[in-house]
């Protein structure tokens, strides 16, 4: 039997609003501005301690899916999706706290990077960037269904992690019982330092799709109109009750793994090529074309955005460092 095609589409083609377009442009600014600020800046001097991870270039893919989220719909983020956290609510400030340590941060100071979460905006915490998160995401789907509520479950994870049995476990468990769940796979080439190719045979994730008996679709990760609808459509499906989707964005990681690792192995011409794709500039040129935004307009927003960052370590640099007796709490389930 031939191999089963996931379906690729590159060009968006669902109408929309100059309002979202907008949106989606100073959320994906503000996700760069963000990360640019921690890891080129404040990890270089020395105010970051530990770990720092970005997803320069893979903007459009966090901010583009999750737009689409209703307020009690839950999302299961990976430390390349910054974008999500701002949609769900969680402030610049804490953000920028947490990287610092702070006692007004996401966790409170008990860690210092992209491990954070909060479910009073939904967002479920990770401890690893692996496929850990898919049967917890999977697990709410479950709850959502037995309870009947239309709320729908959002799990992103990046290549390597497909290669999990943990992700296969959550996955299936979530197509036997047709649960209200979306798999976004962050394909960015390279898992740490292995290639695609030496981490699994098939030519595209989506193509493992077709095992689970779900649709599959392949999207570039790089237009972020082309993630914004086929987002929509495998979150409506999910919420109408038909079951899960797997939607692969095929993109490319800017950077090294994280802020200490050169990407030596990395062949150079990539990083040239991919960064004429960069999604920013791309949906700027767009919209400029379109007559739907100006330089100035795109230069306020910039200057807003900085503005905002510069409050915000501001902010956490006048916060307090948590008190040692602090680590004993949140551990256990406390009323």
């Amino acid at each position: 039997m031939p191999k089963q095609k996931a379906a690729e589409r590159k060009i968006s083609k669902m109408k929309i609003s100059k309002k979202t377009k907008k949106e989606l442009l100073y959320y994906m600014k503000l996700t760069r501005s963000i990360e640019d600020r921690i890891e080129r800046k404040l990890y270089r001097q020395g105010k970051i301690v530990g770990g720092v991870y970005v997803g320069r270039g893979q903007e459009a893919i966090g901010v583009g899916s999750a737009i689409h989220m209703e307020e009690d719909d839950i999302v299961a983020p990976t430390h390349r999706d910054m974008g999500i956290f701002l949609i769900r609510g969680i402030s610049v400030r804490r953000i920028i706290a947490q990287y610092m340590g702070r006692k007004t941060g996401v966790t409170k100071g008990k860690d210092a990077n992209m491990h954070m979460g909060d479910l009073n905006h939904n967002v479920i915490a990770f401890v690893s960037h692996l496929a850990d998160n898919v049967p917890v995401a999977a697990g709410c789907a479950l709850a959502f269904k037995m309870r009947g509520e239309k709320r729908v479950a959002l799990c992103y994870n990046g290549d390597g992690a497909v290669s999990r049995g943990d992700w296969h476990e959550g996955v299936n468990l979530a197509t036997v019982h047709k649960l209200p769940i979306v798999f976004f796979i962050n394909n960015n080439a390279y898992a740490y330092s292995t290639p695609l190719n030496l981490q699994m045979a098939v030519e595209n994730v989506a193509d493992r799709a077709v095992a689970y008996a779900m649709p599959g679709e392949i999207v570039d990760g790089n237009d972020v109109l082309a993630v914004y609808e086929a987002s929509e459509r495998a979150i409506r499906r999910a919420r109408q009750g038909e079951g899960p989707s797997l939607v692969e964005f095929k993109t490319f990681r800017m950077t090294g793994h994280s802020a200490h690792d050169d990407a030596g192995y990395v062949p150079r011409e990539l990083f040239e090529e991919w960064q004429k794709r960069d999604p920013i500039p791309k949906l700027e040129t767009f919209m400029k074309k379109e007559g739907e935004i100006t330089q100035e307009e795109i230069d306020n927003m910039q200057k807003e955005i900085e503005e905002t960052i510069d409050d915000a370590v501001q902010w956490a640099e006048n916060s307090p460092f948590p008190d040692p007796e602090d680590t004993l709490k949140g551990v256990y389930y406390e009323e």
